[in-house]
């Protein structure tokens, strides 16, 4: 018995250093690729392949998580400056809530936060049944008279477009476009200060943009991943 003992404790710390050396070496990769623009062109491609071409009758803002938070804040951002450019779109907010408490729900607080750019709340229609962005679709669908052919506007985080334009045209929407949500970085030339006394007694670090560009990329790799892995999984579903 413990000579099969000693060999299963054998063979499980093989499997395990095996997938430490393998998640090392995959780590060690991204690290390696955040010194390049590859993780932001990955990011960008499945954000830009899908402009609208039409003018929408419907602004879809895709929920991304509470609010207030930086995901959210950044589609509110860019819902309220579509809202101006189309003024006779309705704005759709896709965020599953509880019904009965839609006042206090993150969704009604999305709407807040475009309203108070002078958006008219009574354009403003809520889909909080779905969990996911098949469910979502399908449920918008209904909401507008199922597979209208009206022109669709999605708003959503870059690496979400893909997916999101893919979904809702697999159920039905002819007419659907993709404008991502992008964040500004702050330019690296603010993070040098300007003052020569200062600059004498605390020498300015001259390549910010090096470190901050790599941990924003390793972050974006891994956005980009999560995402792929969300593609593989709705593509195997059929859902796109």
């Amino acid at each position: 018995m413990s000579k099969n003992r000693e060999g299963v404790l054998k063979q499980i710390v093989a499997i395990i250093r095996w997938v430490l050396m393998i998640f090392g070496a995959i780590f060690l990769v991204m690290v390696v690729l955040s010194f390049t623009s590859l993780p932001f062109w990955a990011y960008y491609r499945l954000g830009a392949k899908f402009p609208i071409t039409c003018q929408p009758n419907y602004i879809i803002v895709m929920g991304g998580g509470g609010m207030p938070g930086p995901e959210s804040l950044l589609r509110c951002h860019y819902a309220s400056q579509m809202a101006k450019r189309y003024p006779r779109a309705k704005i759709i907010i896709a965020l599953p809530t509880l019904n009965e408490n839609i006042y206090n729900s993150h969704a009604h607080k999305m709407l807040e936060e475009i309203v108070v750019h002078g958006i008219d709340s009574s354009r403003f229609l809520f889909e909080t049944d779905g969990t996911n962005t098949r469910e979502q679709a399908i449920n918008i669908a209904k909401l507008t008279g199922a597979f209208s052919k009206d022109c669709f506007l999605i708003i959503t985080s870059p690496e979400h477009v893909y997916r999101s334009v893919k979904v809702f045209r697999k159920v039905g929407f002819e007419n659907c476009g993709g404008l991502p949500s992008f964040s500004k970085e702050l330019p690296s030339e603010l993070l040098l200060s300007e003052d020569e006394n200062l600059q004498k007694k605390h020498p300015p670090d001259r390549s910010p943009s090096l470190r901050y560009n790599m941990w924003n990329y390793l972050k974006l790799e891994i956005s980009v991943l999560r995402e792929y892995v969300a593609i593989v999984w709705y593509w195997l579903n059929g859902w796109i």
